[in-house]
């Protein structure tokens, strides 16, 4: 089953290609990504990697953690599951309940 590993402290000039070719020395690498800004498009520093096996993902984690890459000394640990969204606030409220999210102390009024 593929394992997905997170990848930091990637070099801002780091391309997926490089990085595949990379993690492709410990085994199959099913996807990469990396994370870019979306106004910028520039790399944000960080990116995915999934691997074929766990084993893969493990070797390439043992190989690669510390692993100096244009200069940058790369972090690689297992991802983060994904979470997940409801869509909705799921009940919360960032108001207080007590101030009626006022801002002054629930005055209902303005300073100025």
């Amino acid at each position: 089953m593929a394992k997905n590993l997170f990848v930091g402290s990637l070099p801002f000039s780091v391309t997926e290609d490089t990085l595949g070719q990379l993690f492709a020395q410990y085994g199959q690498v099913q996807s990469v990504n990396v994370i870019k800004d979306k106004y910028s498009g520039q790399s944000r520093g960080f990116g995915f990697v999934e691997m074929g096996t766990e084993e893969e993902a493990k070797q390439a984690i043992e190989k690669l953690n510390g692993y100096t890459l244009d200069g940058r000394n790369i972090v690689v640990k297992e991802a983060l599951p994904k979470p997940t969204y409801t869509g909705g606030r799921g009940g919360q409220d960032n108001r207080s309940r007590s101030g009626g999210g006022r801002g002054f102390g629930g005055r209902g009024h303005s300073r100025y």
